[in-house]
């Protein structure tokens, strides 16, 4: 694939309702490699909430819309590996009984990419230029790692910010507990696995936290928040952006 000169933005809902600085930084980098940015005003959830509470008629509903809003973009860009994996393999899905659809769910889940992903994999990009003076570690957020595949290029990125010093977490593939409702409807569950995946991010002596999933993010800062501790916590982009 030939490196694009334009990328449609899909910003994840959290994201949009609560860390819009993630979104901005994203811009900023991909404006950094001369890649210019257009960002729908009228699109809207991917439906994966819905689908993961098994209400089928509201996710199609939105996937619909999704399609309907990028149906005509080269390449669509987001900073959650959980949303690009419903659409990529969870479209098709929605849509099994609908063979007049397939090929667009098929089309669109095949442009669709992770941030992460997009920077290594389309664009080969090695260095940002950007600089964060902090100790580093990094979570693997399930969809991403097991949905994606994806594991090396974010730490790939990580590794060329100057000033940065990466270290691995014991687990650091162990899930969180958030899960989006997975929380709210076994919340001393997901409280035992976040307290572990906590732990874990301390035992890495790190000072900072990263990872591509706002949600995990959201869900590992509040614990942390919680016990008073200073390690802060970044999504990828920020760094990559040259947030400190």
């Amino acid at each position: 694939m030939s490196k694009p000169k334009t990328v449609t933005l899909f910003i994840q809902c959290v994201i949009d309702a609560v860390y819009p600085e993630v979104a901005q930084a994203m811009v900023n980098v991909l404006e950094r490699l001369d890649i210019e940015v257009i960002c729908p005003a009228d699109q809207t959830c991917c439906g994966q909430p819905a689908y993961n509470s098994g209400y089928h008629g509201e996710a199609r509903a939105a996937a619909r819309h999704f399609m309907e809003v990028f149906k005509d973009a080269e390449i669509i860009v987001c900073p959650s590996g959980s949303c690009v994996n419903m659409v990529r393999h969870h479209y098709a899905e929605l849509f099994a009984d609908k063979p007049q659809l397939q090929a667009q769910t098929s089309a669109i889940g095949q442009k669709t990419f992770e941030f992460t992903e997009f920077l290594v994999d389309v664009l080969a990009v090695e260095q940002l230029g950007a600089e964060y003076a902090g100790r580093v570690t990094y979570h693997d957020s399930c969809h991403l790692l097991r949905g994606l595949r994806i594991a090396a290029q974010p730490r790939q990125l990580l590794e060329g910010i100057k000033g940065l010093e990466f270290v691995e977490m014991p687990q650091s593939d162990r899930c969180c507990g958030f899960g989006g409702s997975f929380a709210v409807k076994y919340p001393e569950i997901s409280t035992a696995m976040v307290d572990e995946k906590v732990a874990n991010i301390v035992a890495s002596g790190a000072d900072t936290v990263t990872g591509c999933d706002m949600g995990c993010l959201m869900n590992i800062q509040g614990r942390l928040n919680r016990m008073g501790s200073d390690i802060k916590v970044r999504h990828i982009a920020q760094l990559l952006a040259g947030k400190s």
